[in-house]
């Protein structure tokens, strides 16, 4: 009898701690830091509400807001999925603080990360500027190296606070946010895939310092004002080699169907084909823009279709990210997978055999209603690039009614 009564006290305990409620987060600003190399940590600012059905979180990098509403807690553990991407928070946490790491499993990578409620400042100290470098500036990164390469700067500041990007011809290093302290500038953005940190020495006429991505990667730059600096045209750097007028394919959707560049639907109309990957933010950038572009251009004549790169480890899992984009953005046209295991820029040429190189994801392919190559645009220079992506989408509008009116 009393091994009974036992044994039911037991089951009482248990079903105790079953129903034990959650610990509540705290609403409203939180400050994160991730550890990148040379022991430095890149802040961020978040906030946190609470909605119907869980919590809503809200990442903030100067104009960009990214919104998280994938967020499961059991115990005193919680687990942060982005919203259209691989990468995971997962911590230990109370009402007011986080302990853990940012994962992105398929690369085999994990940053230390921590957070605090109710900090609102990106990054610490209140020292006065002793430079003010609003303006365009000359940037080249990796100098005096095989992997050197040039990128424009393009910042704003208020007193000490500075708002830019550095773009590349491969796409820009998206919003940055931070604050130049004395003679330090310090720069830092996580936009749910990247963790890039920008640390320099600054006058109101150069910058020296080191770019940081996670832990796992960094190197120098240097820069001097010019604010007449130009990079190469993005429309010369990829192209078909001697002999080709065409890009052909055949990759298989969601459902197992090959898609093909020889396929019905294609034929006698406007094609984009976008060279992309699920887990790259410029390519997010250009999807929107895509999406956007459809929506208020309706036409039977203009077709596009997406080319997936995937560093996903299994072909499941790479449709999966696939099929995670989609239903997010709902996006209207084809995402087919060109490549899984791997998003290695010189495998990614084998499958496209006929351009010169795929130099960058996002890459983009206009094809004329004869089904001939009219362009080749490498990069994407999104939001965060202020005038450059205005001028953009008009370039944009107007080559696609050009091609569509032949």
């Amino acid at each position: 009898m009393q091994k009974k009564i036992l044994i039911f006290l037991c089951v009482l305990i248990v079903l105790g701690c079953k129903e034990k409620k959650e610990v509540e987060l705290s609403e409203g600003i939180w400050r994160g830091e991730m550890e990148v190399m040379d022991q430095h940590q890149l802040p961020f600012n978040f906030s946190l509400s609470r909605e119907e059905g869980g919590y809503l979180m809200e990442v903030y990098n100067a104009e960009e807001v990214l919104l998280i509403d994938d967020i499961q807690l059991k115990g005193d553990s919680i687990r942060i999925n982005i919203s259209v991407f691989d990468g995971f928070f997962t911590a230990t946490y109370t009402a007011d603080e986080m302990v853990g790491e940012f994962v992105k499993e398929d690369l085999d990578r994990r940053v230390p990360f921590t957070a605090v409620y109710g900090d609102s400042m990106r990054f610490k100290g209140k020292r006065s500027p002793s430079a003010n470098i609003e303006g365009i500036w000359e940037a080249e990164f990796s100098k005096e190296s095989e992997d050197a390469y040039m990128a424009k700067g393009i910042f704003s500041q208020e007193n000490g606070e500075v708002k830019g990007t550095f773009r590349t011809t491969t796409g820009d290093y998206r919003y940055l946010e931070g604050t130049i302290q004395g003679d330090s500038l310090k720069l830092s953005t996580f936009d749910g895939a990247h963790v890039f940190l920008f640390l320099a020495k600054v006058t109101d006429s150069s910058m020296n310092g080191v770019f940081y991505s996670g832990n796992h990667f960094q190197e120098p730059f240097e820069a001097f004002r010019n604010e007449s600096f130009e990079l190469p045209d993005e429309d010369t750097l990829t192209y078909l080699k001697e002999g080709y007028e065409k890009v052909t394919f055949s990759f298989p959707d969601m459902e197992g169907n090959f898609i093909s560049s020889e396929d019905p639907e294609f034929q006698g109309k406007v094609v984009i084909l976008q060279i992309m990957g699920t887990w790259c933010p410029n390519c997010l950038d250009e999807t929107k823009f895509l999406i956007e572009y459809l929506e208020n251009n309706p036409s039977e004549n203009l077709e596009v279709i997406a080319l997936a790169f995937e560093y996903a480890k299994t072909e499941e899992r790479a449709f999966r990210g696939i099929e995670r984009l989609k239903e997010r953005l709902n996006i209207p046209y084809p995402v087919v997978l060109a490549q899984y295991g791997s998003s290695d820029k010189s495998t990614a040429n084998e499958k496209l055999p006929m351009l010169n190189h795929v130099l960058s994801y996002p890459t983009t392919v206009f094809i004329d209603k004869k089904g001939k190559v009219r362009k080749i645009h490498t990069g994407f220079n999104g939001p965060a690039t202020g005038e450059k992506y205005v001028a953009f989408k008009k370039e944009f509008d107007e080559f696609v009614r050009q091609l569509q009116a032949e």
